[in-house]
């Protein structure tokens, strides 16, 4: 794990305040950003989220996914939790604090946008820094791979129709022609052109080099959208800084109780903890980029969702980080394999 990756919580933070600053000394800048839109898709966020999701769409195998016979069980569950359990936890959380426990105190056209960025938020599993969890946890490199591979090919199908009818059940308005069009934008072209530029290299040496290389575009592509999104709101959030915490409030419910789920779900069915502990990081984190992208897109860069989705991004590394030093401390309470047991025999530092 990289520095900037170590303390991108950090960095978060010090782009938030930099588009407050910018937005307030400068607002005819980011106001001339926000206005660069044709067909409801904004061209410099675009450029900025492609710079996002391209590099990790290099990391999808589909050669991989036949590997997945070999433990099945690890698959099922994170499947299960990606797509069957975690997007309608993440809508009733949303619910039950914005429409109620924290009504008194927000405008309802507000909570209304913070509940749709939290659902798409919540439909969107972890891509890429789940394999730095995974890295951290001893995973399954290549397990965590298929894991990762056979999700992103889920979401291509499962994406849009399951945020169209999550924001449809809590009675907010879906562009249909936008959503499609943000899937297509920020999820297939992507994946087509990581597919390409595999077939291209070639080789598994040239591909790692190639995502070392383009992967620092990535953390840059996801710290300048903050800065853009927080020069937008910056003026709501100063009027109500609190709101930042009680958007995190229903993501930090959500991480913990999903970590645990899928955590003792694997417990419970065997599962070796190589593949166990990356099955319930993917559940756990998110596809933050993505959410971002549909929520710019479905309602607009100066938007409480897309400012719900940026809050997503702040809270995460510190809560995986500490999901990590618990699945580390836990290891030995999951069934040790041979290739479990090479792995605990060899020094390899754990993240405390």
């Amino acid at each position: 794990m990289s520095v900037f990756e170590r303390y991108l919580t950090l960095w978060i933070a010090l782009a938030i305040a930099l588009g407050i600053g910018i937005g307030a000394t400068a607002p005819g800048l980011v106001e001339a950003v926000a206005a660069a839109e044709v067909a409801s898709v904004n061209l410099v966020v675009a450029v900025l989220i492609w710079a996002m999701v391209y590099p990790m769409m290099v990391g999808v195998d589909l050669q991989a996914v036949a590997g997945v016979a070999r433990q099945p069980k690890g698959l099922l569950i994170t499947l299960a939790v990606n797509w069957l359990i975690k997007p309608f936890t993440m809508a009733f959380l949303a619910v039950l604090f914005f429409d109620y426990v924290f009504a008194p105190w927000i405008e309802p056209e507000d909570a209304a946008q913070y509940t749709a960025g939290l659902i798409l938020l919540g439909a969107a599993p972890c891509t890429a820094m789940v394999f730095v969890w995974s890295q951290l946890t001893r995973g399954d490199a290549t397990y965590t791979l298929v894991q990762v591979s056979v999700n992103d090919l889920v979401m291509v199908v499962a994406y849009a129709p399951l945020v169209a009818f999550l924001l449809g059940v809590t009675d907010i308005a879906v562009p249909w022609e936008t959503l499609v069009l943000a899937t297509v934008l920020y999820i297939v072209l992507p994946l087509i052109a990581g597919l390409l530029t595999r077939r291209r290299l070639g080789s598994p040496e040239a591909i790692d080099a190639f995502s070392a290389r383009i992967k620092p575009w990535s953390m840059m592509g996801l710290i300048t959208t903050v800065v853009i999104l927080f020069g937008l709101q910056g003026e709501k959030i100063l009027a109500n800084p609190v709101v930042i915490a009680m958007i995190a409030v229903p993501i930090l419910i959500q991480s913990y109780g999903i970590f645990a789920l899928a955590y003792a779900a694997a417990w419970t069915m065997k599962v070796p903890h190589r593949i166990a502990a990356p099955c319930a990081m993917i559940g756990t984190s998110n596809f933050f980029e993505l959410a971002v992208a549909v929520a710019i897109s479905l309602f607009g860069l100066g938007s409480g969702a897309a400012l719900a989705t940026v809050v997503g991004v702040l809270v995460e590394v510190p809560v995986m980080l500490t999901l990590v030093a618990f699945a580390n401390r836990t290891r030995k309470r999951f069934p040790q394999s041979e290739e479990d047991v090479v792995h605990s025999s060899s020094r390899i530092v754990e993240l405390d």
